[in-house]
């Protein structure tokens, strides 16, 4: 406290009040309704008044324990004061009991699951080791730790998972118990308005009490994202559809959820059931963004809103440039020799980490870094298509939150702004180190100014496919959005709608032996995130017919169970898109017609028309008109145009022939 360092003597299960009083001792004029105690000099400051009832036993203290004390004293007369600035009064409303952060979060489902477990890792009997009975335990069999240094070692765990992390991190004997979270968030930027009130505020003054400390850059020992898992390869052969079709780089948004991996002690995997992809505009060799994105709103909800809660997990792009002697592989540009990943990117991830913070009970601000993982799909050493995973650390978006550091021309190096005292653009840029080992084996501490490798901002994360794949969502065959080479519109689903004979399918209960079948290619056909999140721009369903839509969509067992669309079918939402159907489906030998006129470019139209001039037949459709397959011709399910036998694609729409 500011009175100076003063020892107490009190018994463990004495009330937090007694705390209190032994303090006022110290200073009379104290007003104890502002005190507050802390485990550390600066942050997670609680109300000393507002614990009252609670044991100091059950609040973690125990003997030894070194508490910081800070308080105002009562006033004695009027005074001038500055007004208290944003984060002040956050960090006033913060410390009241009632409204601690940490207590009103809501986790996610598994972090509420990690917490309910110990996370011990189990250990077999040693036949050589352990002389105890089969029911005994010795040191050679007891379970270890989940943050076991030696076992991380032995399996190749770069990282402790974020819950291993907590277990280590967190006081043994305070428990479910604990008032002081254990984690606290990075933060480089100056304080505002210095806590001391010593000085004016920065830019026009600091001190030591204000000013951010050095900063030595290091590999963060946890990580919160250990494995993203694709739940499909076809989510990932849509999204590069667009790149192969067009030479453009893509961009998308990964929908999934965040389920426990077994491959890491506590272990956390992201699971992506789809990509949605925001406005963008792509180029050769790279793309441009807007940001902030205007739908994302609209896409969380939606997202929440199927069977099983998912939201916005990651985040991929492509960066791929085909070789110019063979333009069926791509260069192989990333690699340890030089980059992963670059300057740039890491910033861009810094930042989109830094605006979805992961709700933690552990942590004094209630929130804790991110799971948001960058994918990247680029080439291999032989040529091929690769994906590769990152995070970056805390440090890294601390850095990037304070405007300290920016991208360099040397995609393998950050560069470090300069200090800046204008009051418009004042930045202040503490020490920075990095170590390495040099030729020599020693370890070296070297200034990170003006530039440092972009590699001590990366965390690693594992990447795969499930080996039997169960993706949320059975077809990836709808169009995508905001695509130039790909239209959504209301008269294709009408039309696709009704080739499935969509209207004439009733309920589970009217249905005839004939109707299986239907209901199975229906539901087959729903179950697109594409064409959901299409469907929610219509307006033709209600936000609660909407809700239905999406639960049915993503039911676990849609294509086994045909009672799963009941409730969509009694839905008036989906009654008015019967109605829509029924009136408006283009019939089948015009549904080309219609799909050409709005999506194919005129000249296109043009050469189709010219080929079938001189092939003699009246249109690409006519055979499907007539109801007659013609030999050594494919008809698209999906805009009905004929391609030829040997082709896998169509050429109109280029989705799939089968």
């Amino acid at each position: 406290m500011a009175d100076g360092n003063f020892r107490h003597e009190l018994d463990s299960n004495a009330d937090a009040l007694v705390l209190l009083r032994k303090i006022s001792e110290h200073s009379p004029n104290i007003d104890e309704d502002t005190v507050t105690i802390s485990n550390q000099p600066r942050g997670a400051e609680t109300k000393l008044s507002s614990l009252k009832g609670r044991t100091l036993k059950s609040l973690g203290l125990s003997h030894g324990d070194l508490v910081f004390v800070q308080y105002k004293e009562k006033s004695t007369g009027p005074s001038i004061q500055e007004p208290p600035s944003s984060s002040q009064a956050a960090s006033s409303t913060s410390t009241d009991a009632t409204h601690r952060p940490w207590d009103l979060v809501q986790e996610d489902p598994v972090d509420v699951y990690w917490r309910s477990k110990n996370g011990k890792i189990p250990r077999q009997r040693d036949p050589q080791f352990c002389k105890h009975g089969p029911k005994g335990m010795c040191d050679y069999c007891m379970p270890l730790e989940p943050y076991d240094v030696a076992y991380h070692k032995e399996h190749g765990i770069k990282h402790l998972s974020y819950h291993a992390y907590l277990q280590k991190v967190a006081p043994k004997s305070s428990g479910a118990t604990q008032f002081i979270p254990p984690l606290n968030p990075l933060d480089y930027r100056v304080k505002v308005p210095c806590p001391t009130g010593n000085h004016p505020s920065w830019p026009s003054g600091i001190c030591t009490s204000c000013q951010p400390s050095a900063i030595t850059l290091q590999s963060q020992p946890f990580r919160m994202i250990d494995h993203l898992e694709i739940a499909s390869t076809d989510v990932i052969d849509r999204f590069l559809q667009a790149w192969r079709r067009t030479g453009m780089q893509r961009f998308g948004w990964m929908i999934g959820r965040y389920e426990p991996y077994d491959k890491v002690p506590m272990g956390v995997k992201a699971v992506v059931e789809a990509i949605h992809e925001p406005p963008q505009e792509g180029e050769l060799d790279g793309l441009t963004l807007g940001l902030p994105w205007e739908d994302e709103p609209r896409v969380r909800n939606l997202a929440s809103q199927s069977s099983t809660p998912m939201t916005i997990v990651g985040y991929i792009f492509t960066d791929l440039d085909p070789r110019e002697e063979d333009r069926t592989k791509n260069v192989y540009k990333r690699h340890p020799s030089s980059f992963l990943m670059s300057s740039l990117e890491a910033i861009f991830a810094a930042a989109m980490q830094a605006a979805n913070p992961t709700p933690s009970k552990s942590s004094s601000s209630g929130k804790f870094s991110s799971r948001l993982v960058t994918a990247i799909l680029t080439g291999t050493e032989d040529g091929a298509i690769d994906m590769s995973a990152y995070q970056v650390s805390e440090q890294a978006t601390a850095m990037v939150e304070a405007d300290m550091i920016e991208a360099s021309v040397d995609p393998g190096i950050v560069r470090v702004k300069e200090e800046d005292r204008n009051v418009d653009s004042a930045r202040y840029v503490p020490d920075v180190f990095f170590s390495y080992k040099n030729e020599y084996g020693l370890e070296v501490k070297k200034s990170a100014k003006p530039a440092f490798p972009v590699e001590y901002l990366m965390i690693n994360v594992t990447h795969g496919f499930p080996q039997n794949p169960v993706p949320v969502f059975q077809s990836t065959q709808f169009f995508i959005e905001n695509r130039l080479i790909e239209h959504q519109t209301v008269e294709r689903v009408l039309s696709q709608l009704s080739a499935l004979g969509a209207p004439d399918i009733p309920d589970s209960r009217h249905r005839k032996p004939g109707d299986a079948q239907k209901a199975f290619e229906l539901a087959k056909f729903l179950s697109d995130w594409h064409l959901v999140a299409f469907l929610d721009t219509t307006q033709l369903f209600p936000p609660n017919d909407m809700n239905v839509l999406m639960k049915a969509a993503t039911s676990p067992t849609i294509m086994s169970d045909a009672s799963q669309l009941d409730p969509l079918i009694a839905t008036d939402g989906w009654q008015t898109l019967m109605t829509f159907t029924r009136e408006n489906a283009p019939q089948q030998g015009s549904a080309l017609g219609s799909v050409m006129d709005e999506d194919i470019p005129q000249d296109i139209l043009d050469q189709i028309a010219a080929e079938q001039a001189a092939a003699g037949g009246s249109g690409p459709a006519s055979g499907a008109a007539s109801g007659a397959a013609t030999p050594g011709i494919k008809t698209c399910p999906h805009c009905t145009f004929e391609n030829d036998a040997a082709s896998t694609d169509c050429e109109v729409c280029g989705l799939p022939l089968s």
